[in-house]
């Protein structure tokens, strides 16, 4: 039957580890958004890092079963996919957050304050869970009347791995969604302004791992062994002159070093083994190949005759966010009509996300949502999620709903 907002009072899991007994939900001066901050504050202080979402897990689906949605299924190993409506036909539509935290010691003082010591929700992750657990609050007070819509709970976001999981996931399979939608706080601009663009919102993003192995030698006979210090010293300088790190241009390109690791503390050992990882970020897919052709050719032409082997490894892939104009279009209208501000931005973001793995294959966009001009940046440890986002961010979700059901 219908979900009542009325009853969610006696239905909040009262008595459970997660929300004590005592918590008095009647005296709140508003009810129904204090649930989902409360909700939103408990998975802050219990954060789980990519791939590791098991609690978490447990915690969603404990809180949105009472939202009675018609299935709820584990998909990508420890995310969560909800069903709403059953038409068999009618518009399929694919509302996704992501669940995973970072390995980012908290030095908030709030209440909420992680408790595992190491990790913490520095990207919002657990506000992206609380408005997509309203957004199934709200479809179960008025559900859709054609098609189906899925919510789904994304694992291991921060990795770029959790989007294809899911994907490859059978429990998905089935699904052939005609949109798909998302979005992600935005610190620094104005609170519940929201911000999209058509085509690339967010970067591609493609971590590099270099190897370049020699010859250990005694350091006093540096000649009779292949030290890579300095192959790896000229390939960091000169990838600092193949970037081009202007967002505004379609020829950005940024290369940020991450790691760097050669020989061993032993000052009579010359080394034999250097290593590097960089972040490579570009507008789009092809962007991103041209800049590792570049990469390729500058090491095969410093390692020739050098005697060093140079290998090449790749690791969290992020595809960029591709916005189709008609969801672009949907998105705007919505929240023009909703009264909220709205910004088309002109470039991509710098970041990568992996929804654009979704938005690679199926039609559909990323919006972002301002956190506050004066909150601190993604990834650092005295970031919060604003509280006050889960409302509005849910309404424009299902006004996007309602745009395709209706």
């Amino acid at each position: 039957m219908p979900f009542n907002e009325a009853s969610i009072h006696s239905r909040l899991l009262i008595g459970t580890d997660e929300y004590p007994r005592q918590a008095n939900l009647s005296n709140m001066s508003s009810p129904i958004s204090n649930i989902f901050t409360q909700f939103r504050h408990e998975l802050h202080r219990f954060p789980e890092i990519s791939g590791h979402e098991v609690e978490t897990q447990k915690r969603i689906k404990a809180f949105v079963s009472q939202f009675n949605p018609v299935s709820i299924r584990e998909v990508g190993g420890t995310g969560l996919l909800l069903q709403y409506g059953q038409g068999t036909t009618g518009p399929v539509t694919l509302i996704r957050a992501d669940i995973d935290a970072l390995p980012i010691q908290e030095v908030n003082l709030v209440d909420h304050k992680s408790q595992n010591k190491g990790v913490s929700h520095k990207c919002g992750h657990d506000g992206h869970a609380a408005i997509l657990a309203r957004l199934a609050s709200l479809l179960a007070e008025k559900p859709v009347s054609t098609g189906r819509v899925y919510l789904l709970f994304q694992p291991a976001e921060e990795t770029g791995k959790g989007a294809e999981a899911v994907l490859n996931d059978p429990a998905f399979a089935a699904l052939r969604p005609d949109r798909v939608f998302a979005l992600h706080n935005l610190p620094g601009y104005q609170e519940g302004t929201i911000v999209c663009k058509p085509g690339s919102f967010t970067s591609s993003v493609l971590s590099m791992i270099v190897s370049f192995t020699g010859k250990v030698s005694h350091s006093a006979e540096p000649e009779k062994g292949l030290n890579p210090a300095y192959v790896l010293a000229d390939f960091m300088l000169q990838t600092k002159q193949i970037q081009n790190p202007e967002p505004q241009s379609e020829a950005f390109a940024l290369i940020t070093p991450i790691y760097i690791t050669m020989g061993e503390k032993s000052y009579g050992i010359s080394a034999g083994y250097g290593e590097v990882h960089l972040t490579l970020r570009t507008r789009n897919a092809k962007r991103m190949e041209t800049l590792k052709t570049q990469l390729l050719d500058l090491l095969a032409e410093l390692s020739t005759g050098s005697g060093i082997n140079v290998e090449i490894a790749y690791t969290e892939a992020f595809f960029a966010n591709e916005n189709d104009p008609q969801a672009f279009s949907q998105i705007k209208e919505s929240a023009q009509k909703l009264g909220y501000p709205f910004i088309e931005k002109q470039e991509p973001f710098k970041w990568g996300e992996d929804f654009g793995l979704f938005t690679q294959q199926y039609p559909g966009a990323m919006f972002g949502i301002g956190n506050g001009e004066d909150s601190p940046a993604l990834h650092n440890d005295n970031y919060d999620f604003n509280d006050n986002l889960i409302e509005p961010a849910a309404h424009l979700f299902l006004e996007l709903i309602k745009i395709g059901h209706s």
